[in-house]
């Protein structure tokens, strides 16, 4: 039973996100989709910098320079992805002449759209294992994790709608992909459950490697972006716009650990008070014993 709760808060949730996070991109900011990507970086760097990482590093008994060397290869990682698929599709337009300009630009920023979707799928599996543990520990501070990962999950998935929608695929299409992505969560749940300790001893690498494809994005596919919009007018309100995703996440995050701390500071107390119970017990037993046998 507590594997279908956990079933329904993941799926449940991941979709509830996904809803919210299209309306806001085909409705309310469909107009202003190029200062979208401003919002993005900040969004991105946040996440990685204010969430992933200290998450991997607080959970993790690996030593810093492995994880830190895992990011590195990670990045690089990313790059080499990028660039094999650079130039695969440089080989197959060979001699195409300038037919193919605007595809291939197209194209590169597709190929952002691919690396967001991989540190996405990532990034929901390993919450996925948090909600279930969480589950299993108490199912109302399941509900509650699962819950704060709506909340945080909302300006992220927002973020991958821009991108993938400025890597000019179809809305429909780019609903599906981040759909699909979500149901990692529901995936990671299960794994949680059922391999829960194995599990959790990986958490921190693949978050490292989400981290350094948020990373590798926002530097080397976004950024650029930005930077073609050059100009002193559109300086001011990039600026903002990063600002923007940099507090969203950071108030998102904060209010996450303080739930967290306040979730373990009432079961420290609780554990606490019955510990001092037990040991009044335990002292009033030895007395009455004592009075029981003193000697007349």
């Amino acid at each position: 039973m507590l594997l279908v709760w956990i079933l329904l808060a993941t799926i449940a949730g991941g979709l509830i996100a996904v809803l919210i996070a299209s309306w806001l991109a085909y409705r309310v900011f469909s107009k202003y989709l190029h200062h979208m990507v401003s919002l993005s970086v900040g969004v991105l760097l946040s996440v990685a910098l204010l969430h992933l990482l200290p998450e991997a590093f607080e959970t993790s008994e690996a030593d810093a320079h492995t994880l830190f060397a895992l990011l590195l290869a990670g990045i690089l990682g990313f790059f080499v992805l990028e660039k094999i698929a650079l130039l695969r599709h440089s080989h197959h337009h060979e001699g195409d002449g300038h037919h193919h300009h605007h595809g291939h630009d197209r194209h590169e920023a597709g190929r952002g759209g691919v690396l967001i979707l991989v540190g996405s799928s990532l990034h929901n599996l390993c919450d996925g294992v948090l909600v279930a543990a969480a589950f299993l520990t108490d199912p109302i501070l399941g509900v509650l994790t699962a819950t704060s990962i709506i909340v945080h999950e909302v300006p992220h998935k927002l973020g991958d709608f821009v991108v993938l929608l400025n890597a000019g695929i179809a809305r429909r299409k780019a609903f599906l992909l981040i759909l699909f992505t979500s149901l990692c969560t529901a995936l990671g749940g299960v794994l949680g459950y059922t391999v829960l300790q194995q599990a959790q001893t990986i958490i921190p690498y693949v978050l490292v490697v989400a981290a350094s494809s948020f990373l590798y994005i926002s530097v080397a596919d976004l950024i650029p972006q930005m930077h073609e919009r050059g100009s002193l007018r559109e300086a001011g309100p990039q600026l903002i716009l990063v600002a923007i995703g940099v507090v969203l996440i950071y108030g998102v995050t904060s209010f996450m650990h303080h739930g967290h701390d306040h979730g373990h500071g009432h079961d420290h107390d609780h554990g606490h008070l019955h510990q001092i119970e037990h040991s009044d017990h335990d002292h009033d037993h030895a007395h009455e014993h004592r009075d029981g046998h003193r000697p007349r």
